[in-house]
């Protein structure tokens, strides 16, 4: 049975619920503690697809659905802002058939002034090699 809902609200509640913040992203080679946004945020549909997930034992369904992040800029008395400057970024979120999350993908323009990045260190910079550990400890 199918039932009419607003997709619009997936990506709303989405952002919501993370607080319109992403902890621990990559961006090509650079990785970023937490990234936010200097003005509200909105998601606007761009594509949805549905997939069948193949060899399991209930071939599962999903959703997928792609949002353009648009930063809103209406309440700012500043210099006019064109469409294309809004756009800081995509997010596609991957439902169940019964629209339970499964996953997250965040594809962000760190260089839009809308965007505060905070750098952060890789993980793996953190950690020591087996040897230099042994000698720690020796």
């Amino acid at each position: 049975m199918l039932t009419k809902f607003d997709v619009n609200a997936l990506g709303r509640e989405h952002l919501e619920d993370c607080h319109y913040t992403i902890s621990g992203y990559w961006d090509e080679n650079d990785f970023y503690q937490e990234i936010t946004f200097g003005c509200p945020i909105s998601a606007e549909l761009v594509s949805s697809s549905l997939g069948i997930t193949v060899g399991e034992p209930d071939n599962s369904h999903w959703l997928k659905f792609k949002f353009l992040l648009l930063a809103d800029t209406s309440a700012d008395s500043g210099k006019p802002v064109s469409d294309v400057e809004k756009r800081i970024g995509e997010l596609v979120l991957i439902f169940d058939s019964n629209l339970e999350f499964v996953d997250e993908n965040w594809l962000i323009d760190i260089k839009s002034p809308f965007v505060v990045a905070k750098c952060g260190q890789d993980l793996n910079q953190n950690l020591l090699p087996a040897s230099a550990i042994a000698q720690i400890e020796g």
